[in-house]
């Protein structure tokens, strides 16, 4: 279990010198009680597809408890982080640090994830989003912090350039972006609104998805949603972009900086998108015209009082196409059909022109071999395991008849073969699973092997879905897939 002592006098941080993260994770062994316990039901029935197999090659680790110091030049209350994240507390600053301890409530049991809170420090976590950049090296992104705007006021959006050494499990941090907007490109009020560099925090964006264009590095957020342009060399914001879509018109979260809450007896705003539902993933199409921002939740018809379904019922989301040479969103639209209602995406990428890989996932944690027994208290199990971490390939030009992206080939996260002994953790069933709860990056890292790169986020301090009790580490594996980048190449028609 990992744990955190908040000395800052025991603290040092190189602002400079490369940060080698060494993958030292002590990992629980699943007991013998839990192991046998009776796995929940199986998930729904899904859409026909053919399942390819998948092999682990690479894996490596960024230990959870992992921070790095702000810029120098960033406002003192930065130094720590984390003050803002005790929802019991309501959301209210905490000054003692390691005051609270982080929990899981993905369940109806809430387990202690065994970090500390708040932090000394920047915490190096919430990947979510990844683009392979050539010679072992990958861009990603930190999401906005921990979890919701009320919390992550002290949390700089952060981009990274990492190497993983999958030889030794290790990971080395090349390089961090802190995005900032001095130029006051950003038209609403941030956190840090009166400082010079102005410093942007996960109180002000979510930041879910990166795409690299050119010399800048492009963002879908969540909160808007909203698209973000920002120098790649320093993290300076270039252009916002609100998401008005022709043909659907504005699209917006509660959290949309125009929404303000009218008095009680007035009428509520209108709004299209449940919190934390944007953009979280965006592919880029190989030629660098068009982005394609991927909602995470499907929009709300008024007129139907219900989310978008497909005629058989089933919940889909908005794949929108940014023209980059016009900066601008397009009328073209694709259609994503959910294999269950409520499930989420968490990345999106592109494989070739039309065809690009998209995770799927349900809302559970751990895996079904140490899911509770039904009616049981215990915090050493999972309550909700997951049951449906996949990866889909999908092909803009192939839909069915009512316009909806055809689904027929997918991976299994929770079904991954080890032959050679590659995995960091023991193996479930002699199989290597990723049952973490929020799956957040997918990206191809060597076309010629057939291999993708795949990470979780997550969720500092706030996930354990790999030990019930112990937070989880920021991992990343390297799949062998050669099949499944070879399908769903037909297809003709395009959805608008």
């Amino acid at each position: 279990m990992h744990s955190c002592r908040y000395d800052s006098g025991r603290m040092a941080f190189a602002r400079s010198a490369l940060l080698v993260l060494v993958a030292v994770a002590a990992f629980t062994a699943v007991s013998a009680q839990n192991a046998t316990a009776p796995a929940p039901a199986a998930a729904a029935p899904a859409t026909a597809a053919t399942k390819y197999n998948a092999t682990l090659v690479g894996h490596a680790l960024i230990p959870a408890n992992t921070f790095q110091a702000p810029p120098a030049d960033a406002p003192a209350q930065l130094n720590v982080s984390c003050k803002y994240c005790s929802g019991t507390n309501g959301n209210r600053r905490i000054d003692t640090l390691g005051a609270f301890v982080g929990t899981d409530g993905n369940g109806t049991v809430v387990r202690p994830t065994g970090l500390s809170y708040p932090f000394v420090g920047q915490p190096l976590q919430g990947l979510s989003g990844i683009k392979t950049l050539g010679n072992g090296t990958y861009l990603h992104l930190q999401d906005n912090g921990f979890g919701n705007k009320p919390n992550s006021p002290d949390l700089i959006l952060q981009a990274y350039v990492t190497q993983p050494n999958f030889g030794a499990g290790n990971v080395t941090l090349l390089k961090t972006i802190f995005l900032n907007d001095p130029d006051k490109k950003v038209p609403f009020l941030i956190k840090n609104e009166y400082t010079s560099k102005r410093y942007l925090t996960g109180s002000d964006f979510d930041i879910e998805s990166i795409q690299p264009v050119g010399t800048s590095y492009w963002f879908g957020d969540e909160f808007g949603p909203y698209l973000l342009e920002v120098n790649a060399a320093d993290g300076k914001v270039l252009n916002f972009y609100d998401t008005v879509v022709p043909g659907l018109g504005a699209v917006r979260s509660p959290d949309n900086d125009k929404l303000i809450l009218p008095n009680p007896d007035a009428s509520l705003p209108v709004y299209e998108l449940k919190h934390s539902k944007g953009f979280e993933g965006m592919a880029q199409s190989p030629d660098g015209r068009y982005l394609y921002p991927l909602l995470e939740g499907p929009l709300w018809n008024y007129t139907a009082k219900t989310y978008e379904k497909t005629p058989a019922g089933k919940e889909f989301l908005r794949i929108m196409q940014f023209d980059l040479s016009i900066r601008n969103f397009t009328s073209t639209t694709y259609k994503y059909p959910l294999e269950t209602n409520g499930n989420a995406i968490g990345d999106f990428n592109m494989v070739d022109a039309t065809r690009g890989m998209i995770i799927e996932r349900d809302n559970g944690a751990g895996d079904r071999a140490n899911a509770c027994t039904p009616g049981t208290t215990t915090t050493n199990c999972f309550d909700t395991p997951a049951l449906l971490k996949r990866i889909y390939m999908i092909n803009l030009n192939n839909t069915d008849a009512d316009g909806f992206l055809v689904k027929n080939s997918y991976i299994d996260l929770l079904d991954i073969a080890d032959p050679n002994a590659v995995s960091r953790v023991p193996l479930v069933g002699g199989r290597f699973t990723f049952p973490f709860v929020t799956i957040e990056s997918v990206d191809v890292s060597n076309a010629t092997a057939g291999q993708i790169i795949v990470c979780n986020d997550n969720n500092l301090p706030f996930s354990a879905g790999r030990v019930p009790n112990q937070v989880d580490n920021n991992e990343f594996i390297i799949l062998s897939v050669p099949e499944f980048l070879r399908s769903n190449a037909g297809g003709s028609v395009i959805s608008s």
